[in-house]
């Protein structure tokens, strides 16, 4: 256990049965400790009691015991820090939001290893990160796509990492995003009303839901799906439609997540016929009627290099002061260019 602090955990008088519980029942005041993380310290030799390492997080607790926990010391993670210029939005000791561009991958792998957010915040916050999970990490605790721009929140410390990640599984996030679809999704339109899973609510939202799942034949895609995969609901309402009042061409949609599944919004619009301009994977090119918009406004639709998805709002309570915190991202400038081509 070298290159280790260690944490002294006293147990008390009432003890759940199995070890992991007890330990993360008794953390002290202070110490930042959740029960993955406990268990995944006993499975790695680092927690024993009277000398004895234990590795089995069903051992069974007795009053009274003391045991000593290791934790290692934080490592530098491998990804290299890069100084790429990103935008802050806000910064603490605890967090950090960002708004990310288009293009920018957010965590390494296989073919992105450099040029990702993780690089650029691993300079640009250097020692602030007190490490997560043993290692000097930003703590990324949901991501967008690398053609989605818009608003992300990074932990900087384990407290602040396990807070925004209980936030995420329970839901509690606010989270809104701006897009340009194809056609007009309304809740006058009789052609959704015969849609599986899809309902309208007060102020024309339209809901969708409908579990997703990987694509049988297609794995860079998410399908909706009957009997299998992840409950999913979007929320999506028109801001402003483009082309001619009946029919419109494109429609700037503003959408809420209830839950937050991979590419929710681009299979859930697609799902309804509406795909996202740009969406290579979901809704690729679509014709465009004659004479329903001016050449400009045609050609730009047409020649949008990415899906048109925006994270736009991003609200959440700081997970260490309690204070709420929402950020809003304007459009970024192809968008913003996008829909002032189309509303001329």
């Amino acid at each position: 256990m070298a290159d280790s602090d260690i944490i002294d955990i006293h147990l008390g008088d009432t003890l759940p049965k199995r070890l992991d519980k007890a330990l993360a029942q008794a953390v002290p005041e202070g110490v930042t400790l959740s029960r993955a993380r406990i268990q995944a310290l006993i499975v790695a030799g680092q927690v024993s009691c009277e000398g004895e390492t234990v590795r089995s997080i069903k051992a069974v607790p007795e009053v009274g015991q003391v045991w000593h926990v290791a934790l290692p010391v934080a490592v530098e993670l491998e990804a290299e820090a890069e100084d790429i210029p990103i935008e802050v939005v806000y910064e603490d000791a605890h967090l950090i939001v960002v708004n990310k561009p288009a293009g920018m991958v957010v965590h390494p792998a296989p073919g992105s290893e450099t040029g990702t957010l993780v690089n650029a915040l691993l300079h640009h916050c250097g020692d602030s990160l007190s490490g997560i999970g043993g290692q000097k990490r930003p703590g990324i605790v949901h991501r967008i796509d690398k053609d989605t721009s818009g608003l992300l929140v990074v932990a900087k410390s384990d407290a602040a990492h396990q807070g925004l990640a209980a936030q995420f599984a329970d839901h509690s996030m606010e989270r809104a995003y701006l897009a340009i679809c194809w056609g007009h999704p309304s809740a006058m339109d009789p052609r959704l009303k015969g849609i599986n899973g899809v309902r309208f609510e007060a102020g024309n939202v339209v809901r969708v839901s409908g579990n997703i799942a990987r694509h049988r034949t297609d794995r860079k895609r998410m399908t909706v799906v009957k009997d299998s995969g992840k409950h999913a609901i979007t929320r999506l309402r028109s801001e402003e439609t483009f082309g001619p009042e009946m029919k419109p061409v494109a429609t700037l949609v503003r959408c809420w997540l209830e839950t937050g599944r991979t590419h929710q919004i681009r299979a859930h619009i697609s799902y309804i016929g509406h795909a996202l301009v740009g969406d290579q994977t979901y809704g690729g090119k679509r014709a465009i009627p004659k004479d329903a918009l001016g050449p400009d406004a045609a050609e730009a639709l047409r020649s949008f290099h990415r899906q048109a998805l925006h994270a736009a709002t991003l609200g959440f309570v700081h997970p260490v002061t309690a204070e709420t915190l929402r950020f809003e991202a304007a459009l970024p400038d192809d968008m913003a260019a996008l829909t002032a081509v189309l509303a001329e």
